[in-house]
């Protein structure tokens, strides 16, 4: 059997990594992955054939010649092969969770800390057991600085996380609602994300943490370097104004010098993520002027908090996911922004578990508050709570809501808010509004 050892000059000479041999590049290391419904070691010999250097496989069956490599567990040395690598390189490495704003947070990050430094960060939302390995295998040697997200749906997952990354600093951009069913509870939530608080304070690294939220004070121990913001006199990043429109704009101090950010974000609810790139920038050195360029600049996509212009309508797409905190947040920053002809439409909340009719029934509760603004409810977990005289339009998807918007156009000249979790695929309804 191979060791980590033996395979890193393998990787070394390598174009990087693949686990997909639908996306095989020249000279990549193939890594033959098995699931619930494949098995990579089926494919090794195709990865081969389209010129993958090597193929990692766990099944003596396929290793019949120097062309592949066998180990007793692939996942498993692919995991160890990122830590080896990142060892290797030496270089400051960022964990950022969190239940809502991770990869928000993530970016603005990465575009401050690109002022100064080269930075790799995690590409879309590979932020599990596979794509953390993933990321840290495309650092090379040119790489100043790695920004990883992680994400977690059970108890464990982040100190697992934290073993393969090995990050010197941390940041937990909050703690919400998000995942019950897989955590238990709200404190389950607290418990798995304060893996990674646990992780830096044991090795007396450097925490970012916001001194205004108490669940996330609360959290600390002892051990680690704290650098706090927010809106306190304590913070070393203090925000001294937040404006009122529509795109995200506010003052705040860096050390003595004061910034005025104007970004391109929809919804007060990102300044924390704003104020926890300036934290970043601040203590590793970033010129106060690229810190508030880098976040003045970062244009969202992937269908959160973006603002799109259609002919007929002005919409706030934040599509990407949803849980009870976060569309709470998103309904009270939509409610408070002056414009007219308001419109919401919002998909159910996945992974509630148990508490699943309860948090829809919140959000009901808060829609009563505004019976003037149309709202367009889709999924089934709003149907069992709705009742007769409430003037709420239902669809069971999407596409049953496209189909309507198509035919009655009753969406026109409105302000409109898209919130739901991925799976509504409420992104589809940007082509008919």
């Amino acid at each position: 059997m191979t060791n980590v050892k033996q395979l890193y000059p393998v990787f070394k000479q390598s174009s990087g990594v693949c686990i997909d041999t639908r996306k095989i590049t020249k000279g990549c290391l193939f890594f033959a992955l098995k699931g619930s419904n494949f098995n990579g070691n089926l494919f090794a010999k195709n990865a081969m054939e389209q010129g993958a250097l090597k193929a990692v496989v766990d099944d003596a069956t396929v290793a019949v010649n120097d062309d592949y490599i066998l180990v007793d567990d692939v996942l498993a040395t692919l995991q160890e092969l990122a830590t080896f690598h990142r060892m290797a390189l030496g270089i400051p490495v960022l964990a950022i969770t969190g239940s809502n704003g991770k990869t928000t947070t993530k970016e603005l990050v990465k575009a401050v800390l690109g002022k100064k430094y080269r930075t790799f960060a995690t590409a879309g939302n590979l932020n599990n057991h596979i794509g953390v390995p993933l990321t840290l295998l495309s650092l090379n040697e040119d790489t100043e600085m790695a920004v990883v997200e992680m994400g977690a749906n059970h108890p464990g997952e982040i100190a697992f996380l934290c073993r393969i990354a090995q990050p010197n600093a941390g940041l937990i951009t909050n703690v919400g609602k998000a995942h019950l069913e897989g955590f238990g509870s709200f404190e389950g939530v607290k418990k798995t994300k304060g893996e990674l608080y646990r992780f830096i304070e044991d090795r007396n690294g450097v925490l970012f943490v916001n001194k205004c939220n108490a669940h996330l004070m609360g959290m600390l121990n002892r051990g680690a370097q704290l650098f706090l913001y927010g809106d306190d006199e304590e913070c070393k990043v203090k925000l001294e104004k937040l404006n009122p429109t529509p795109n995200l704009s506010f003052a705040a101090s860096v050390g003595k010098q004061q910034l005025n950010i104007n970004t391109q974000l929809i919804g007060a609810y990102n300044l924390e993520n704003a104020l926890a790139a300036l934290a970043v920038g601040s203590y590793f050195g970033v010129e106060v002027e690229d810190i508030a360029q880098g976040v003045s600049n970062y244009v969202p996509d992937n269908n959160r908090s973006q603002l799109v212009v259609s002919d007929t309508n002005k919409i706030l797409l934040d599509a990407y996911n949803a849980n009870p905190t976060s569309m709470l947040a998103a309904l009270q920053n939509f409610m408070a922004i002056e414009e007219d002809n308001k419109v919401l439409i919002l998909g159910e909340m996945k992974e509630l578990g148990a508490d699943s009719d309860k948090e829809h029934a919140a959000i009901l509760d808060f829609l009563k508050k505004y019976k003037s603004v149309k709202a367009f409810l889709v999924g089934d977990s709003y149907k069992m709570l709705l009742k007769a005289e409430e003037e709420y339009s239902w669809f069971s998807n999407v596409n049953d809501l496209m189909s309507e918007l198509e035919v009655e156009k009753p969406i026109l000249h409105s302000f409109v808010l898209i919130k739901g979790s991925r799976s509504n695929q409420l992104e589809k309804l940007i082509g008919v509004l």
